[in-house]
Parts: structure tokens; C-alpha cells; sequence
């Protein structure tokens, strides 16, 4: 209760964004790990479940010895990269959480002494953007996708992947545009191809 009194309805919605943001961090990567089994079966987890709540529940300040530690859009990259042996999908989940965490102002939780750009939550949405056509795109040298994810065939058409994206990237776009407004700061706004875009910075 005394920690409310310290947030204003800003600080309220950041905290409701980056709380669903991570909600659906956790969905995306159960739903990865269940089309990927191989990659959860790199660690020593005897399910996915298991697997999934030591991801998001443990103290390890989202660095993992098993992706090399990468954070941000350099773990996002790596999980797409052919000569990378660890789990791909951990490295993918991760570059995203602690690319908004950074977007964010390496916070999770706010406070009316906080400080967020809004460019910089601006940018992490087209991040996604890309990071999601990536997932979607990249193939190794035999032509198989290092990550498999929507299924679309005669018996099924399963495009869950694609909306738990899109609200991701929705909700980043409306608290960087009403954060602007608030601020009275213009956000710089961006059109990439995704097949040569670059991840953009904070």
C-alpha cells in the first residue's frame, strides 16, 4: 500500500505494461518450447512447465551461462545464428524481457522519480517487429526454420504466436505514444523492410 503512494497513473500503466508484456513473454515461450521440444530438452528440466517457471521466477538477473549471457537484441540474433548450439528459444525469450527492461530504463517496476523515453519503448515495438519476422523467416543451411511456430495445414490453423505478438507490440505502441504526449516529446516513427531492417537502438 505505502508503495502506491510513490506512482502516478503513468507509473500505474508502465507497471501494467511491462507486467502483461511479461505474461505474455511466458506464454510465447511455453508455446515455443511445446513446438520445440529439442531446445528445452538442453537443460536438465524434465518438463516445459518446469523449464519455463525457473525462467521467470528465479533470481538470475536474466543472465544465462547457457546462451552466453547475451541480453537485448544481441540474444535475439543469436538465436537465429547457425553455429549456435544453445537453446534457442531461452535466447530468444530473453533478448526480448531484457530488451523492454532496458527500453524501460533497465526497470520493471515505476516509481514517480522514474524516467522512461518513449522513443525507446517506440523502437522496442519495431524490435519485436523484427524479431518476430526473424522467427517466422530464418533458415539454416537446409532450409528448415531454426524455430517453429504458427502452424497453418489442411487440419489445423493455429496463429497464436502472431496475436500474443501483436498485443505485445500494441500495448508498447500506445504507452510510447501516450507517454509522448504527456511529455510533450515527439516520437521519432520508423518504416523498415523487415528482410534488411537492424534492430534499432536505445
Amino acid at each position: 500500500m505505502f508503495s502506491q503512494l510513490g506512482k502516478s497513473d503513468f507509473d500505474h500503466l508502465a507497471d501494467v505494461e511491462m507486467r502483461e508484456n511479461t505474461q505474455a513473454l511466458r506464454v510465447l515461450m511455453t508455446k515455443l518450447y511445446k513446438r520445440n521440444p529439442h531446445e528445452y530438452r538442453k537443460s536438465a528440466a524434465n518438463s516445459v512447465e518446469e523449464r519455463v517457471k525457473a525462467i521467470f521466477t528465479n533470481s538470475h538477473g536474466w543472465q544465462f551461462e547457457e546462451i552466453n549471457k547475451a541480453q537485448g537484441t544481441d540474444a535475439i540474433q543469436q538465436a537465429f545464428k547457425p553455429e549456435f548450439q544453445g537453446d534457442r528459444v531461452l535466447s530468444f525469450i530473453a533478448g526480448i524481457q531484457t530488451m523492454l527492461i532496458t527500453a524501460h530504463g533497465g526497470k520493471s517496476e515505476f516509481y514517480l522519480t522514474d524516467s522512461v523515453d518513449p522513443q525507446n519503448v517506440y523502437n522496442a515495438a519495431r524490435n519485436i517487429e523484427i524479431a518476430v519476422w526473424k522467427l517466422s523467416n530464418a533458415r539454416d543451411d537446409k532450409g528448415q526454420l531454426y524455430l517453429l511456430t504458427n502452424e497453418l495445414n489442411s487440419r489445423e490453423n493455429n496463429l497464436s504466436f502472431e496475436r500474443e505478438f501483436g498485443k505485445m507490440i500494441g500495448s508498447l505502441d500506445l504507452y510510447a505514444i501516450t507517454l509522448s504526449e504527456k511529455l510533450q516529446r515527439s516520437v521519432t516513427r520508423t518504416v523498415q523492410t523487415f528482410a534488411t531492417a537492424l534492430f534499432l537502438p536505445f
